[in-house]
């Protein structure tokens, strides 16, 4: 039965985990624009990865109120720092602690992977150490406040005023701490552009960030596992064997990391 803990701003659901030996975790941030999370974006992703022997947890984190703020980033820390704190228990290896998410998800996720060590970002007893991911997973991933951004996810996080909205752009915060990274995207996505990805590979890229990249030609935003579970045929979103192959490819990321 899968485990849920609250947090002052979401909730943390495990499933998975106390193995005969410690193994990596993944924590996994569901997109819906920072409005929702989106259930197709959890529980069936985090249940994928568990059968792979990953212990995979899904955080619904606060979409409200707006401006957001840094609230979902302290939240997801937070998480972070609960995993590692009760890594014994729960059978995961304190130092291969994975961040991942979809769409605005991996917006949080990859926040997080690039400002872990900026206190100006966390309140004033956080600590490092704790909130550290050791990887990131990030599925067609919002990324920039600049041409191509998904407007709606930057004005939820910081108003209107597109110079606040630059801050939380997140090629222009990866830097040489970041942790390694497994992406993905789809060059059909008409929602999330895959200029997006391309912005922050070639950011990672000049930072010397080890990461893994996957672009599949054809497919639609929001096809989280792309099976016959999180299929959502009024939005086109179709099982593709093809892409399906995309969480195959990052457990294996994962468990070679």
């Amino acid at each position: 039965m899968a485990e849920t803990i609250t947090l002052p701003h979401g909730r943390l659901t495990c499933w998975g985990g106390a193995g005969a030996l410690p193994g990596p975790a993944l924590i996994l941030c569901p997109g819906g624009g920072y409005e929702f999370c989106a259930i197709r974006e959890g529980a069936p992703v985090a249940r994928a990865f568990a059968r792979t022997g990953i212990v995979s947890f899904v955080l619904e984190y606060d979409c409200a109120p707006v401006p957001l703020g840094k609230m979902p980033l302290h939240t997801l820390a937070e998480a972070v720092a609960w995993v590692r704190q009760n890594a014994g228990r729960l059978g995961v290896d304190a130092d291969r602690i994975a961040v991942g998410g979809f769409s605005a998800g991996a917006h949080l996720a990859g926040t997080l992977g690039a400002v872990w060590r900026r206190a100006e970002w966390f309140p004033e007893n956080s600590v490092p150490a704790l909130r550290r991911p050791n990887a990131l997973v990030l599925c067609y991933p919002v990324v920039s406040a600049g041409e191509y951004a998904h407007r709606g996810s930057f004005e939820r996080l910081a108003g209107s005023e597109r110079c606040g909205q630059q801050a939380f752009s997140l090629e222009r915060l990866v830097d040489a701490d970041t942790p390694p990274a497994f992406l993905w995207h789809t060059l059909d996505d008409a929602t999330v552009p895959v200029e997006n990805t391309l912005l922050l590979e070639a950011a990672l890229r000049r930072a010397g960030v080890p990461h893994e990249l996957h672009l599949f030609p054809h497919g639609v935003h929001g096809l989280a596992l792309a099976d016959f579970e999180t299929y959502d045929p009024a939005r086109g979103r179709r099982p593709d064997r093809h892409v399906a192959r995309w969480q195959a490819l990052c457990a294996e990321w994962l468990k070679e990391l």
